[in-house]
């Protein structure tokens, strides 16, 4: 017996009676992380921990590829497509999300089906518990970009890892890893074939559920409280510095080329 209700159209909450919801980002084609997508996350993670009857959440793609998502809108990263406002409030929401999502009193699982680039991986990386299919890739690319992986990102992504030297070396080569590198390298739990993800991803909650909710989250922020609180307390710098680089001519040009390119591969998808 499951009850869904959406927090929106590309959120949708799937509540299991075993105490835990899925969380299904289904923005076809590819749930890029736009500002209205960051805010549904937002939404949907205050409404479930707010809700007592659930004690965990399972992050995972409704999409008909295998991609989790393809990582933060490009539009929303280039400064002729947008305007300062909406990229301040669109880089708040965004890492008010993450810094929640790393220190939630709730037990988190990020299912990982596919591609899981930068926006995405932040997501993951978020969570206590990452699974990935056996397809796909993980990774913070940005460098391949032209731009800089944000630094409370990069240091997540080093923190998580079992080679920091290799890590930090993967993120200045702006690489996105194959699923069993990144487990090789300690930034995943597991990788299984796609039909054996959400079995998976259910078993690795069950096994949260199965420790004292209260322990277990003020252990959680015991580890993670004062790098979370930092992160916050660094939006509104972080954002003018953004935004900063963001409308450098150079980015400018080198985001539009990508934007260029993207909208190419997307004509002649339709073709």
């Amino acid at each position: 017996a499951l009850a869904a209700t959406g927090a929106s159209g590309a959120v949708r909450i799937e509540r299991h009676p075993q105490g835990f919801a899925i969380l299904w980002l289904g923005s076809e084609p590819v749930n890029s992380m736009t500002l209205d997508l960051w805010r549904s996350l937002l939404d949907a993670l205050t409404t479930l921990e707010k809700d007592p009857a659930v004690r965990g959440v399972v992050f995972a793609s409704a999409l008909r590829k295998d991609i989790f998502t393809a990582g933060n809108d490009i539009k929303e990263l280039h400064a002729p497509s947008t305007s300062e406002a909406r990229y301040r409030e669109f880089w708040r929401t965004q890492t008010t999300f993450l810094c929640r999502l790393l220190r939630s009193p709730l037990a988190t699982v990020c299912a990982i089906r596919g591609a899981c680039p930068a926006g995405g991986c932040a997501v993951a990386l978020c969570c206590d518990y990452r699974v990935q299919s056996d397809t796909g890739t993980f990774g913070l690319n940005e460098v391949a970009l032209g731009i800089p992986v944000p630094k409370f990102w990069a240091r997540r992504f080093v923190a998580c890892a079992n080679d920091p030297a290799r890590a930090d070396r993967t993120l200045q080569l702006g690489k996105l890893l194959a699923p069993r590198e990144a487990h090789a390298l300690g930034l995943l739990d597991e990788v299984v074939p796609a039909a054996a993800l959400i079995p998976t991803a259910t078993r690795a909650m069950e096994g949260f559920l199965k420790t004292p909710d209260g322990a277990r989250h003020a252990t959680k922020v015991n580890v993670r409280g004062e790098f979370s609180t930092a992160w916050e307390a660094y939006i509104e710098e972080e954002a003018s510095g953004g935004w900063a680089m963001l409308s450098t001519p150079e980015v400018e040009a080198t985001l539009g080329k990508v934007i260029e390119r993207l909208s190419g591969n997307k004509r002649r998808a339709k073709l």
